[in-house]
């Protein structure tokens, strides 16, 4: 797995507190003229799938295939590691906003894909990872710098440094998703939490409590950047100011699930880099980290409001070793007194770290009693006809169907959340 040091915004002296608390990592040291660098790093697991059929039909179909080659001619000129920072962002940046800005309509649809797929950001970010990743800059280019340039792409092109919340008078609501995962069992899925996020980001919504703004990033699906601490980074600033916060993952097949309880437990799902992870979370002082942590939110309202076509359960099983015990056992109505977690729901793969890991901070010393909570959305399916992944087409009507209806089903959850907090 490649492990990236992470650029650290800032947070203020109590974000950052809050940051090496859960995570234990030392800021990023100043690069040193010594460590200079010029060679180029190896593509990772993820940006070698992007040669496979789809990746390159998905993003020919969205236009997203120009955004790479303009990438790396921007790069090339660059004669200094200021410029190469300053052209990084830029083009990240430029990648959010048109994603966002397709999904919702604005502009030109480039391409014959729909406005809403979430494929073509996954895809043409990696397209300039590895444009950047095989980069060969005229100048001395310290390895810390070339991580910080990857943490720079990173951070840029999921939304993560473009929440923007207006004054007081509006409720703050901020929803993240997700990146598409099992791409070695098919290379065309998406992520409807991913597609979610592109469509919400920015968008203001009536309830009956008044206006609320809801702002979105996506996450990546790596063990290795929850543990480096890319969850607290985005949250630490934000939660204080938020009305509710919620992350949303891609779950079971025809339903969504309000997960009730948090288990603290990797339980070896292999993430996007094929690399598998299984223990308690790690935090910087696991003598301190409950085995459940749960969320708060009107779940009796989620699952009776009239939000869409799939229908939405409370969810509170859970997977744990009893008190005294060896085996796991399953729980339908939560943990038991002194039980250590094994599978908590959300589950314990990659795309549920979030959730545990913004609870923590929600349940430090001193912190907000904000809502928090995971959505787990149906699973995306393509159309009966199209299911083989070695023969199928990267769309089909009713894998938009499913998208689109999944899409507005969150949006209506989310609206229903802000009027019942109050």
């Amino acid at each position: 797995m490649t492990h990236r040091l992470s650029a650290t915004p800032r947070l203020g002296l109590g974000g950052v507190a809050l940051l090496l608390v859960l995570t234990g990592s030392a800021l990023p040291a100043a690069a040193s003229p010594a460590d200079a660098a010029r060679t180029p790093t190896a593509t990772t697991v993820e940006e070698q799938r992007l040669d496979r059929a789809a990746p390159q039909e998905i993003l020919r179909r969205s236009g997203f295939d120009a955004l790479a080659p303009r990438f790396e001619r921007a790069l090339r000129g660059s004669d200094g590691y200021a410029q190469a920072e300053r052209t990084v962002t830029r083009h990240s940046s430029a990648l959010w906003r048109r994603a966002v800005d397709r999904a919702q309509g604005r502009g030109a649809a480039t391409g014959d894909l729909s406005r809403g797929d979430d494929r073509p950001l996954y895809w043409a970010r990696l397209a300039l990872s590895r444009e950047l990743r095989a980069w060969t800059p005229r100048f001395a280019l310290a390895d810390e710098q070339r991580r910080a340039l990857h943490t720079a792409l990173e951070t840029s092109s999921r939304g993560q440094d473009d929440i923007r919340f207006p004054g007081h008078r509006v409720k703050r609501v901020l929803v993240t998703g997700f990146d598409p995962f099992t791409l070695d069992r098919d290379t065309r899925i998406g992520n409807p939490s991913g597609a979610s996020a592109l469509a919400l980001d920015g968008t203001l919504v009536r309830t009956a409590e008044g206006p609320a703004r809801i702002e979105t990033v996506v996450f990546p699906v790596r063990w290795a950047d929850f543990a480096e601490g890319t969850v607290e980074r985005v949250l630490a600033r934000q939660l204080p100011h938020l009305d509710l916060f919620t992350t949303v993952s891609q779950g079971r097949q025809g339903r969504f699930d309000v997960e009730r309880t948090n288990g603290a437990w990797r339980g070896g799902f292999p993430d996007n880099e094929n690399a598998a992870s299984t223990g308690t979370v790690p935090v910087a002082d696991p003598g301190s980290q409950p085995q459940w942590t749960t969320t708060t939110l009107p779940y009796r309202q989620l699952t009776e409001a009239e939000t869409g076509r799939f229908p939405v359960y409370d969810n509170t099983e859970v997977t744990e070793i009893p008190a005294g015990g060896t085996q796991p056992a399953t729980r339908p109505d939560g943990p038991t007194p002194a039980a250590a977690a094994r599978a908590g729901r959300p589950n314990d793969y990659p795309s549920n770290a979030p959730s545990c890991r913004a609870t923590l901070l929600r349940n430090l010393p001193g912190q907000l009693t904000l809502p928090v909570r995971q959505l787990h959305t149906p699973v995306l399916q393509f159309g009966a006809e199209n299911s083989n992944p070695q023969t199928g087409t990267v769309t089909d009507p009713d894998f938009e169907r499913n998208r689109a209806d999944i899409v507005s089903q969150v949006r209506e959850l989310v609206k229903t959340a802000v009027g019942e907090t109050g």
